[in-house]
């Protein structure tokens, strides 16, 4: 199965692919809804913050249950492309993306209206921490990864500089309050806004992630 493929910000080699649509980087609704509308499966050429971009205004328009969503990576780096088991080959990627059958996976939120969907991260915290009702950290660590996950997100507590001390927990939300303002990282995303507490939580719906 084909569909419309957006080339994200200014990417000099785009795939040959049936029906490709230049966009620029982190596409937003003007961009990305007539693609929505006109086009049951969407594959995104770019780094993980522009797949964000593209799901959040699936999320918006209401059709994660009616829309496939494929990825081709930009980058060998993409936490996005390690979760979804994707080749770093970009020929490869784009045939996955473009034949590769859609399969339910687990789709993450945070409390601005957002998505997580490959790596959130905080550094240099110090506060109190819950992965539903099981108390992850009081006090200060290093840092705190959170990932998708099938339970809905998998969180791991990393202590001390020289001798690190990791925990991991998994559950269905994740809650961080501190007492000093962090900016949590998401899906290579810094946010500009300090924030004293940070929540991430498993959406109803599951994203339909074309994978292997």
């Amino acid at each position: 199965m084909c569909g419309t493929t957006l080339v994200c910000g200014d990417l000099s080699d785009p795939p040959a692919a049936p029906d490709v649509v230049r966009v620029p980087a982190r596409p937003g609704k003007k961009h990305v809804d007539e693609v929505l509308q006109r086009s049951k499966r969407v594959i995104v050429v770019g780094d993980d913050a522009d797949l964000a971009a593209v799901v959040v205004r699936m999320l918006r328009r209401e059709v994660l249950s009616s829309v496939a969503v494929g990825y081709v990576p930009a980058s060998a780096e993409s936490a996005v492309a390690a979760l979804w088991g994707l080749p770093h080959d970009p020929a490869e990627a784009l045939r996955i993306a473009t034949y590769g059958e859609p399969r339910p996976m687990t789709l993450v939120r945070d409390d601005t209206g957002g998505v997580l969907l490959g790596r959130g991260l905080v550094e240099a915290v110090d506060g109190e921490a819950y992965c539903d009702d099981v108390l992850a950290l009081r006090g200060a660590a290093r840092r705190i990864e959170v990932r998708p996950d099938p339970a809905g997100v998998a969180v791991r507590v990393t202590h001390g500089r020289l001798l690190r001390k990791t925990a991991t927990f998994r559950g269905r939300a994740f809650q961080y309050g501190g007492r000093v303002p962090v900016h949590p990282v998401t899906d290579g995303v810094r946010r500009d806004r300090p924030l004293r507490r940070w929540t991430v939580y498993r959406h109803t719906e599951d994203l339909l992630a074309v994978r292997p």
